[in-house]
């Protein structure tokens, strides 16, 4: 154990309290990573394209003020509980345990599922980048495991050189996304006005109820990870005021980016009909190798890697610290061993390594495409679901009459800002998960993230039913730090 005195002269346990070495700077970094401008485009343009046509575009802002508002409400709750595990944490603070547990647990699974996703996505992009074309299942496999070490690594060997990565990312992304939207503004081929045509996918309000819709839905996914700021809270300085500019200046950042670069590459698209016919499946590479040539093509993988891997290191830091804050809880299957930190930084090393392994696993689960698509909407469940409760329960804490703010908030414009933030969350969700024919009349495809959510939720209620069990209430929520004595 590791005991300082504080200024009452009362001794504190710091062996269970993670070193302070962010700021904010760092912080959003993180978060910035975690959004990634450069994954955002390329994870949803193409397909807004083909869904919707150029107007899909639209769908951006929309998105992008729908989560600022939700981050908003995010800032005022972690400056009001600075604590490690974000939603977890503040869950748990307004609607009590079993209610920060399910928060968690999708959390947990959300993020480990996409851990996955992203360390695949990064080696596809690595592999060719690297002259390995024509690479076979197995040696993405392989070149996904050692992306994952390699951001594995870099969770583990200490802040200082996680914070160094981080800062390198930023740069990319920066490079690359204003890069792209600069570059393409001078090589546009279609006037503003294409961005208020559907090019044939729809009509008046049929295309906004269906098209348009289904377009919200996804680019919803550009837009997350902004709150893995505050799964650090406890390792940030002056965390209260520093983390809500860290979230919400993240997501805006990020967001800006998205919008430009995607605007930008929407005007300066050759060929609109053949993204709409499905022969041009790629039309971002597509676009900048007709502009600037075919020497881009690697650079822009080695981009796309960059961005990828960025974001898959941010997403293990945020999730290890969840299940972390969930094992010091006593909330989490086998705690005694999870809830360990080592080395002189205080690091979640076993959980870390915990989360690289399941994510390996998963990784060679995704060999099938349906398993993949599965898996992914899996991931898409469980994100959304742990937004969508601290914003509800948040709503609910205001109505009754209990808030009361942290050093920084959102001032009287809070309690409007919650209110139509958790409107927006549920409806937001509930359109992600809408069984719509997005997969051809596969009913399993189609109703997989409803599934997703049943299975995952009756999963966890079992789980749960053993920790909560009569007995070891006890064991649990008596371990909230005394921030009074560590904090600042």
């Amino acid at each position: 154990m590791s005991d300082v005195t504080s200024q009452s002269g009362e001794a504190t346990d710091l062996s269970l309290t993670p070193v302070r070495d962010f700021n904010l700077r760092s912080a959003f970094a993180l978060a910035f990573s975690d959004v990634s401008p450069i994954v955002g485009i390329y994870s949803v343009f193409g397909l807004g394209l083909a869904v919707a046509g150029p107007a899909f575009w639209w769908a951006f802002p929309i998105v992008l003020f729908g989560q600022l508002l939700v981050s908003g409400v995010f800032g005022d709750l972690v400056s009001k509980w600075p604590f490690q595990g974000s939603v977890f944490a503040w869950s748990r603070e307004l609607a009590g345990k079993r209610f920060g547990w399910f928060t968690n647990w999708a959390y947990i699974w959300g993020f480990i599922i996409t851990l996955a996703v992203v360390a695949l996505a990064a080696a596809g992009f690595l592999g060719p980048a690297l002259g390995w074309n024509n690479m076979t299942q197995t040696q993405t496999d392989l070149l996904a495991t050692a992306v994952l070490a390699f951001g594995t690594i870099a969770n583990m060997i200490g802040s200082k050189y996680l914070r160094a990565l981080l800062y390198i990312s930023v740069t990319c992304e920066l490079l690359s996304s204003a890069g792209i939207g600069v570059a393409m503004f001078f090589h546009r081929e279609h006037s503003f006005k294409i961005l208020f045509n559907g090019m044939g996918t729809g009509h008046g309000s049929g295309w906004i109820f269906t098209a348009f819709l289904a377009v919200v839905g996804f680019v919803g996914f550009s837009f997350v990870g902004f709150e893995s700021a505050g799964s650090i809270a406890e390792e940030v300085k002056e965390s209260r005021r520093v983390l809500p500019k860290a979230i919400v200046l993240s997501l805006a950042a990020a967001g800006v980016l998205v919008m430009f670069a995607s605007l930008a590459l929407v005007l300066s698209i050759p060929d609109l009909s053949a993204v709409l016919a499905g022969t041009d499946t790629n039309p971002i590479a597509n676009t900048l190798v007709v502009h600037l040539g075919s020497g881009w093509g690697r650079i822009f993988l080695a981009f796309l890697a960059i961005g990828f891997t960025a974001s898959m290191i941010a997403v293990q830091a945020s999730v290890s610290r969840a299940i972390w804050a969930s094992a010091r809880a006593r909330e989490m299957p086998f705690s005694h061993i999870l809830d360990r930190l080592s080395g002189k930084e205080r690091l979640p090393r076993i959980v870390i390594g915990i989360t690289a392994t399941i994510a390996v696993v998963l990784m060679f689960i995704l060999r099938s495409p349906k398993a993949y698509t599965l898996l992914l909407n899996a991931s898409t469940a469980g994100i959304f679901a742990s937004y969508l409760l601290p914003v509800v329960a948040a709503a609910i804490y205001r109505r009754r009459g209990h808030w009361t703010p942290g050093p920084v908030s959102m001032g009287k414009f809070g309690t409007t800002v919650t209110y139509v933030a958790a409107f927006w969350i549920t409806l937001e969700t509930i359109n992600i998960a809408w069984p719509r024919n997005s997969y051809a009349g596969n009913t399993l495809f189609n109703w997989s993230i409803v599934l997703a959510i049943v299975v995952l939720g009756a999963l966890g209620w079992i789980i749960s039913s053993f920790v909560f069990r009569s007995g070891a209430e006890a064991m649990t929520a008596e371990l909230e730090p005394d921030l009074s004595k560590t904090e600042d």
